[in-house]
């Protein structure tokens, strides 16, 4: 059964924090929340950890995962920012959006659409998310914590640790998550496409929501 623990929401107690960093860097998969849902993650290096995730999620290699940063310079050494698509995540991020940009060389093939060498890339607007990737010293491999069948991700605390607490190795709670996904903006192209709204205001954007296709969360 995995660990589940509380942690404040704006302070989390940074002890409970080094003990999840040091699951990640085993190789463990954490459930824990970000400023939209809670969500699955892993290290980049962790491949049997996302291989649990996809089966939990029941995803296939062709559905892309999103990597969680803790700043823009972090995002930077794995996404390939131009000026205007700079200027564009300085004024949302953090906050529940979700880019997909050209990835860098750094980006292992396998964690790239094989076609674009394009990735989905966050900065979500909580300090428990800022303060875990941080203290690990590279992004999460992220996806939300939304079961086969369900119509909605999973919300309230009991229930998640009941549901996951078998098939990850720690769940970090911080109250009830929300409902809504972040909104996801292509920025392989300009002007930039809203794919996904979700709950990022695609208005403060100034942009228009396309045709809604699976996209990474």
């Amino acid at each position: 059964m995995a660990l589940c623990i509380e942690l404040h929401p704006v302070n989390p107690q940074p002890r409970l924090l080094v003990q999840a960093v040091e699951v990640l860097r085993a190789g463990g998969l954490l459930v824990y929340p970000t400023d939209t849902c809670y969500a699955l993650g892993c290290m980049i290096a962790a491949r049997e950890s996302q291989e649990r995730l996809r089966r939990i999620r029941q995803l296939d290699l062709q559905h892309d995962l999103s990597l969680l940063f803790s700043s823009i310079s972090q995002l930077a050494d794995y996404a390939k920012l131009d000026d205007r698509a700079y200027a564009l995540l300085r004024k949302t991020l953090p906050g529940p959006y979700t880019f997909i940009l050209p990835a860098t060389k750094d980006v292992p093939r396998r964690l790239a659409d094989p076609r674009k060498r394009s990735i989905g890339v966050r900065i979500p607007k909580n300090p428990l998310c800022e303060n875990l990737i941080t203290d690990l010293g590279e992004p999460l491999m992220s996806s939300t914590l939304q079961l086969p069948g369900a119509s909605a991700p999973l919300t309230d605390p009991d229930e998640i640790c009941e549901a996951l607490g078998n098939q990850v190795d720690m769940v970090l709670l911080s109250g009830v998550g929300g409902v809504l996904c972040s909104t996801v903006v292509d920025l392989l192209q300009w002007p930039p496409r809203v794919l996904r709204e979700g709950s990022g205001d695609p208005g403060l954007l100034g942009l228009s929501v396309a045709v809604q296709c699976p996209m990474p969360h």
